[in-house]
């Protein structure tokens, strides 16, 4: 059975955690509908038992120990039972096990760059495996961030000049989406990153450097044998998109719209719109043309390529962009005319 993307009023269960979070909450919901037609329902039939008659005389009433016992002992021993619950999956969701697979993260305004133990770098999506254990060790350039991932019910605030850190084992493969929770600025509602979730043989495949091919949102079912067999060898996505389109795609899962516009906006950087073909003023006071060359240096050496009236904080993409990417990423650049 497919998982869909959202099951009810909650996102899909991609954790063991997020199962039993559920549980509690469900628990909780339950418990809160019980006792409001509980109390609602007792005060509507003492309204209607006992409204006023002038003919009858109030009955004097003591009290009951008995009954005072019972709705002490009763609350208290359901709150009890929330607490130890609730504990034991909080206990659960921060204790990362000892053989965890550790993945370093850096929040930036306003992106995420992650670091793999194999040496490789990505930024605005974070590849893992299935069903094992994953740590993310994180920490921030410049102001507080929040990581979340709502599939996984986890999230955890990213501190300037510390270390936090969360856990979790995936179970749904296929893409999830993270959010910064923390308002860090501007473009805060654009610091956006994927959760990759791979199989055992797109994991081994992606650490040795080799296609993985489509991954389908998570919940989405995956290309049948038949489908993969169809489109080995012709690449139907790149034949179907444009390389403006393949390059806009790039610009959005790569954070240039947090930090760059298309409509002739500043931010912390300057605007794309109409960059291609004019003389662009650095920093040192010299102009250079807005060339495919200069787009691809300044993507890959920001800091020597300062623009004038900016500060220099945009960091190198050397490295994580592939020759395809980088082609439609300037022929996207090229067309913001």
């Amino acid at each position: 059975m497919i998982q869909q993307a959202f099951a009810g009023s909650v996102p899909l269960q991609g954790t063991e955690v997020a199962v039993r979070w559920d549980s509690l909450y469900n628990f909780l919901v339950g418990l809160s509908i019980f006792f409001f037609v509980l109390v609602v329902g007792s005060i509507l039939y003492f309204i209607v038992s006992y409204k006023h008659d002038s003919k009858k005389k109030t009955q004097y009433i003591t009290g009951s120990h008995l009954l005072e016992a019972v709705w002490i002992a009763v609350p208290t021993l359901l709150l009890m039972v929330i607490f130890v619950w609730g504990y034991s999956v909080y206990h659960a969701m921060t204790q990362a096990p000892s053989d965890a697979y550790e993945i370093r993260v850096i929040g930036k305004q306003w992106l995420w760059t992650f670091q793999y133990d194999n040496g490789r770098t990505t930024v605005g999506e974070v590849f893992v495996p299935v069903n094992r254990p994953v740590k993310l060790v994180m920490t921030s350039e410049d102001v507080l961030h929040g990581f979340f991932i709502p599939t996984f019910r986890i999230k955890q605030d990213v501190v300037p000049g510390m270390y936090s850190s969360i856990w979790f084992t995936a179970t749904v493969p296929g893409k999830h989406q993270a959010y910064c929770t923390e308002y860090c600025g501007t473009s805060h509602s654009a610091m956006l990153a994927k959760v990759v979730v791979l199989e055992d043989h797109q994991w081994k495949a992606w650490n040795q450097n080799k296609e993985i091919g489509p991954i389908p949102e998570a919940g989405q079912p995956l290309p049948s044998k038949t489908q993969v067999a169809g489109t080995l060898g012709k690449k139907p996505l790149i034949q179907n998109i444009s390389l403006v389109e393949q390059g806009r795609q790039v610009y959005q899962s790569k954070g240039c719209v947090a930090c760059h516009s298309t409509d002739g906006t500043n931010k912390v950087g300057p605007t794309h719109k109409g960059l291609f073909g004019t003389q662009v003023e650095l920093a040192n006071g010299k102009f250079v043309l807005a060339d495919e060359n200069y787009i691809r240096n300044h993507i890959e050496y920001p800091q020597a390529n300062t623009v004038k009236g900016y500060n220099p904080v945009m960091p190198t993409f050397k490295g994580l962009l592939t020759e395809s990417e980088m082609n439609a990423l300037i022929a996207y650049m090229k067309s913001l005319k």
